[in-house]
C-alpha cells in the first residue's frame, strides 16, 4: 500500500526529500501532544505525499513553544494547555475543519489516582472541545500502552500482572489506571457523534526522539552514554539478568505513527484496541555493544551490583550544563533529557513483558521494525539534533 508497511528506516526523510509541491488536502490531522515521542513522528508522516489518507493538513498541539528541534516539521502548530479547559475550548473548538484525532499526549503525578485525575481530564477537555464543534471528524487514535496488562507503576508490587505474550482481549486488572479511565472517557464521548470511530493503541518501550518525552528510553541511554564518555567511564547497565541475557521487544516511534494512521483510514480497524510492537525480539547485552561503539565508551559485561542510573545520575547537572557548553548542542536540562528512573525501571522487570501482534496483522497492519536498526537510527537523530554530540 506504501512505503512504510516495508519497515524502513529512515523513509520519512526519504520521501519528504522527493516530494514535488503540495496539492489540496483530504484530511486534517488533530496531534495532541506532537513534541511528544510519538507525536514527534506522526507530524513528520502525516505529510508526506504518499500516506494513505492524504494529503493531509496537520495542527500539532502542545503546552510549550514550539521547540527547534522540530520548526521544519510542515504543520499549523498550536501551542495550548489541554489540562486547562478554557485554553483548550478557545483553542481547539476553532480548528473546524478535523477529520482525525491522534492523542498522543500523557502527563505523570505522584500517585495513580491523580494520574487517573489529570490525564481523565486532559482527555475529557480536547473531545469536549472537539467533537461538537468537528463536523467531518470520522475517527479518534488513543495512545495508552502495556500497563494495560501490567497495571500501574504504583502496583507493580502488589497486583500480579497478565501471563504474557498480552493479547487485547485481557481483561482489566484491579485498581487505579489512568488507561483505564482515558478508554471509559474515550467511549463515552465518541457515543455523542453518530459515525464516529476510535481505535486504542497500545505500544511497549518505545524507540524514538524527543528531548521533551517524559519515557524516552533511547534519549536517556545516549545521554547516560555522553556523560560516561565525558568523565571516562565505563558503561555500566543498570538492570537485572533477565534484561540484559533475555528477550525484549520495542516499539518504534515511526511504526506505532504508522499504526495510528492505518488504522484511522482503514475500515477493518474501527472501534479496535490493537497492540504495537517490531515484531521481533532483541537481547539488551547486544544493543549495549551498539550504545558502546557509537559513543566511544568502555562496554562493561553483565555486573549483578545493584547499579542502578537514577543513583549514579543525581548530581550530574552541572556536567551536562558543562557537556552542552563544550560540544555546543542545543540547550536542555539533564532532567529533561535524562529519564533515570524509567531506565532503571525498564531494566529491572521480573519477566520478559512480550505482546503479541496477532490481531494488529490479522486486521490488516503488516508494519514492522528491526529493533537493531531502529535503535541505531534513533541514536543518530539524537546527533544530528544536537541533543547529543
Amino acid at each position: 500500500m506504501s512505503w512504510w508497511w516495508a519497515g524502513a528506516i529512515g523513509a520519512a526523510k526519504k520521501k519528504l526529500e522527493e516530494d514535488d509541491g503540495p496539492r489540496p488536502p483530504q484530511s486534517v490531522a488533530l496531534i495532541i501532544g506532537v513534541t511528544g515521542i510519538v507525536g514527534n513522528s506522526l507530524a513528520e508522516i502525516l505529510p508526506l505525499s504518499d500516506t494513505p489518507g492524504g494529503p493531509w493538513k496537520v495542527y500539532g498541539v502542545a503546552r510549550r513553544s514550539r521547540p527547534p528541534w522540530s520548526a521544519d516539521h510542515p504543520i499549523e502548530y498550536v501551542q495550548c494547555d489541554v489540562s486547562d479547559p478554557s485554553d483548550a475550548q478557545s483553542k481547539l473548538s476553532t480548528l473546524t475543519d478535523v477529520t482525525h484525532l491522534f492523542y498522543v499526549a500523557w502527563v505523570d503525578r505522584r500517585t495513580e489516582s491523580e494520574n487517573c485525575e489529570f490525564n481523565g481530564s486532559m482527555l475529557r477537555n480536547v473531545l469536549q472541545s472537539v467533537i461538537p464543534n468537528s463536523p467531518n471528524l470520522q475517527h479518534i487514535c488513543l495512545q495508552t500502552g502495556l500497563k494495560h496488562y501490567l497495571g500501574s507503576f504504583e502496583s507493580f508490587k502488589n497486583i500480579r500482572p497478565h501471563d504474557p505474550p498480552f493479547h487485547e482481549d485481557l481483561p482489566r486488572l484491579p485498581g487505579p489506571n489512568f488507561y483505564y479511565t482515558q478508554e471509559d472517557i474515550l467511549f463515552e464521548e465518541v457515543e455523542k457523534k453518530d459515525g464516529l470511530t476510535w481505535t486504542v493503541h497500545r505500544p511497549g518501550n518505545i524507540f524514538g526522539f524527543s528531548p521533551y518525552s517524559l519515557m524516552n528510553l533511547v534519549g536517556t541511554l545516549c545521554v547516560y552514554a555522553t556523560i560516561c564518555k565525558h568523565e571516562g567511564a565505563p558503561l555500566r547497565f543498570p538492570g537485572n539478568r533477565l534484561a540484559w541475557d533475555g528477550y525484549s521487544e520495542a516499539s518504534d516511534a515511526d511504526l506505532i505513527a504508522e499504526q495510528h494512521i492505518w488504522a484511522a483510514v482503514d475500515p477493518y480497524a474501527k472501534n479496535e484496541a490493537f497492540n504495537c510492537s517490531n515484531g521481533d525480539v532483541f537481547k539488551w547485552k547486544h544493543l549495549w555493544k551498539i550504545l558502546a561503539e557509537q559513543f566511544e565508551v568502555e562496554y562493561v559485561e553483565f555486573e549483578d551490583q545493584g547499579f542502578k542510573l537514577a543513583e549514579a545520575m543525581r548530581e550530574k547537572g552541572p556536567v551536562w550544563e558543562q557537556i552542552v557548553i563544550e560540544k555546543d548542542l542545543l540547550p536542555t536540562k539533564v532532567e529533561e533529557v535524562g529519564i533515570w528512573w524509567f531506565v532503571d525501571l525498564c531494566f529491572n522487570v521480573p519477566e520478559s513483558f512480550l505482546a503479541s501482534m496477532n490481531k494488529s496483522k490479522e486486521h490488516g497492519f503488516l508494519g514492522f521494525r528491526n529493533s537493531t536498526y531502529s535503535f541505531s537510527s534513533w541514536i543518530d537523530k539524537m546527533k544530528s539534533h544536537k541533543i547529543v554530540p
